[in-house]
């Protein structure tokens, strides 16, 4: 298991200096079969992930997920948390407490990690296409500032791998990096990635035709 979760974790440059935090992307998991439906891909996926969630130092903290309703709304996290919470119709996750991991899973979606270093505080958001219409990242940003006095300009955004053009009709990724300059974010880093260019990489709802697993990301405040 540990060559297994050493070969899938991946870790984004931008973040990984930051030693106040942990994080991490996990991508496909070969052997499993996840040719179903996202509730039962995720249950046949969830052995792995806990055992990913341990090999990143966060596997006793509690984990925080959203719902993911392709909305806007945001979860604060502000009190202590059970060991597994999912905030109902939900696509993001704001918080400034320690020792809980925030988790977001998409397919093709991006998820966007928000590190505020100084606060210090994070977020981490699920925006797909509409996501990224109704300008999810942006309120994050603006909720982390009310909530926590978290700066813009402190922010350090990292936009996860996604689905892009020409697989895709829409190019979401560039609009919320847009979107994140428009909030007077200045460190935006973007994976780049396409997730439908690589399947053995990575889950593509649009390429599997909706029959396919879920990455994770990971963010928590050491």
């Amino acid at each position: 298991m540990p060559g297994l979760v050493q070969s899938r974790i991946e870790y984004f440059p931008a973040l990984s200096p930051i030693d106040k935090i942990r994080h991490a992307f996990v991508g496909r998991i070969p052997g499993i079969n996840v040719v179903s439906d996202k509730t039962e891909a995720l249950r046949r996926l969830d052995a792995v992930h806990r055992e990913y969630r341990r090999e990143i130092g966060v596997g006793d903290w509690p984990l925080v997920a959203a719902q993911q309703v392709h909305g806007d709304k945001i979860a604060v996290i502000d009190r202590a948390m059970g060991c597994k919470h999912e905030f109902a119709g939900c696509d993001g996750l704001i918080t400034n407490r320690n020792r809980i991991a925030l988790g977001i899973h998409v397919a093709d979606c991006c998820a966007v990690y928000i590190v505020d270093p100084k606060t210090p505080a994070i977020g981490l958001v699920h925006s797909g296409k509409k996501g990224t219409e109704l300008s999810i990242v942006s309120k994050a940003i603006r909720e982390m500032s009310a909530k926590f006095g978290s700066d813009p300009g402190d922010l350090i955004v990292q936009l996860s791998p996604c689905i892009r053009p020409p697989h895709y009709e829409v190019d979401f990724a560039a609009a919320i990096v847009e979107q994140c300059r428009e909030q007077g974010v200045k460190q935006i880093y973007d994976s780049t990635v396409c997730t439908a260019c690589d399947l053995e990489r990575y889950y593509s709802y649009r390429a599997e035709k909706g029959k396919t697993g879920r990455m994770l990301a990971l963010l928590a405040l050491t």
